[in-house]
C-alpha cells in the first residue's frame, strides 16, 4: 500500500513516516521544508534501512500534487502538512487560513481525480475552544475557537465532512491531538524548529541544554492547581502509531470518523518543568511572563473510543517523553 504523507519531514510527520515504513507501507513524502530540514531523510532511512521518496514541493501548489499523484498510484493520504502554531496565528490569520484551507482543498480536489478515496486528517484539540468540560470526549461542543489556528482545523473539519455528503465511498478520519512531545527513542529525528521554539518542550530542552537562556512561562494566573496552562501531553511515537491503526480503520470502512489521541492525564507547564528535571537531572530556569494570546486554561481528553474502535491507546509516560526529548537535543547538539 503506498502512502502519501504531507508535511512528512515535519515532527509529527517524521516519527509516522517512521513507523509507516517499519510496518511495509511504500511511502512517498511532500515537504516544502518551510518548518523541517531536508536531512531528516537520512535519518529516517538511517532508523529504518528503508528508501522513500521525497517531492519538495508546496501543498498549495495543486500542479505539483497533479505531478506526484500522476507518478505514483497512491492509495491513501496522510495529511499532516499547514502551519501550526496558536500565538503566531492570532498574530498573522491571513497566512494561516490561505495556507491550511487551500493546502486542503488542492489536494483533496486532486485525490477526487486520481480516485483516493483515503484520508487521514491531523487535527486538533483545538477545535473544542475553550472546553464546556474535561476530560474531552468526541461528541463535545466544537466550536467557539480561541485562535486561526485552532478554526483553520475546524473549517477543514467542515470541510471533509461536506466532501462526505457529496462521495459517500471518500473516508477521512479525523485525528484531534492534544500536545505531542519526546522524539524518536534513537534521538536522530525530534522536534526541532525553526527560529525560537512555539512548543513547550523543545523550548524547555533547549534552556536545558544551554542553547536559550530562559523558559519563557505564558502566565500563572489561570484556574489550574498552580496558575499554569494544563496539557495533555502524548509521546510523539505513540502519536505516530495511531495513524497506523486510523489508516487500517480507513481500510476497512467509509464516511468521517473522529477520534482523540491523548494520554487522558493533565500536566501543568510547571509539572513539565519539574518533571524535566528530575528525569534529566539539569535545571530549567524560567521566568513568569503574560499569557499568550489564544491559549485556554485546561485541556485533556478522553481517548477511550480510539481504544475502542482503533484498538489504540498512549503506552509511553511523561519520564520518557521528558528523557527523548532532552536526548534528541544533546545528540543535535554534538555535531
Amino acid at each position: 500500500m503506498k502512502v502519501l504523507v504531507t508535511g512528512g519531514l515535519g515532527f509529527i510527520g517524521s516519527h509516522t513516516v517512521v513507523e509507516l515504513l517499519n510496518e511495509g507501507y511504500e511511502v512517498v513524502i511532500v515537504d516544502n521544508l518551510s518548518n523541517a530540514s531536508i536531512d531528516v531523510i537520512d535519518k529516517i532511512k538511517e532508523i529504518t534501512n528503508k528508501d522513500i521518496k521525497f517531492y519538495e514541493e508546496d501543498v498549495c501548489d495543486i500542479e505539483a500534487l497533479e505531478k506526484i499523484f500522476t507518478e505514483n498510484k497512491i492509495d491513501a493520504v496522510i495529511h499532516f502538512a499547514g502551519f501550526k502554531a496558536v500565538g503566531e496565528s492570532v498574530a498573522k490569520p491571513i497566512m494561516y487560513y490561505e495556507n491550511n484551507l487551500i493546502s486542503t482543498l488542492h489536494l483533496c480536489e486532486v485525490m477526487q481525480k486520481h480516485n483516493c478515496k483515503k484520508l487521514i486528517f491531523s487535527s486538533s484539540a483545538t477545535v473544542y475552544g475553550d472546553p464546556e468540560k474535561l476530560p474531552l470526549t468526541e461528541d463535545c461542543k466544537v466550536g467557539g475557537t480561541t485562535n486561526p489556528y485552532g478554526t483553520s482545523k475546524l473549517m477543514i473539519e467542515q470541510i471533509l465532512k461536506d466532501i462526505v455528503v457529496s462521495d459517500s465511498e471518500f473516508t477521512p478520519i479525523v485525528l484531534r491531538y492534544f500536545n505531542p512531545i519526546g522524539a524518536h527513542e534513537s534521538g536522530l529525528i525530534g522536534e526541532k524548529p525553526n527560529g525560537i521554539p512555539n512548543n513547550l518542550m523543545p523550548y524547555i530542552a533547549r534552556v536545558a541544554s544551554g542553547e536559550l537562556e530562559i523558559l519563557s512561562v505564558f502566565g500563572d494566573d489561570y484556574e489550574t492547581p498552580d496558575g499554569t496552562g494544563v496539557r495533555d501531553y502524548i509521546h510523539v511515537v505513540d502519536l505516530a502509531k495511531g495513524h497506523i491503526k486510523a489508516l487500517e480503520k480507513a481500510v476497512k470502512t467509509n464516511g468521517i470518523h473522529y477520534y482523540n489521541l491523548g494520554t487522558g492525564v493533565g500536566y501543568s507547564v510547571l509539572d513539565m518543568v519539574k518533571a524535566f528535571e528530575k528525569v534529566n537531572n539539569v535545571k530549567v530556569p524560567y521566568k513568569i511572563v503574560a499569557r499568550r494570546p489564544g491559549d485556554i486554561a485546561s485541556c485533556y481528553a478522553d481517548a477511550s473510543l480510539a481504544l475502542k474502535e482503533l484498538g489504540w491507546k498512549a503506552n509511553l509516560g511523561i519520564e520518557e517523553m521528558m528523557r527523548d526529548s532532552y536526548n534528541f537535543i544533546l545528540k543535535q547538539n554534538e555535531k
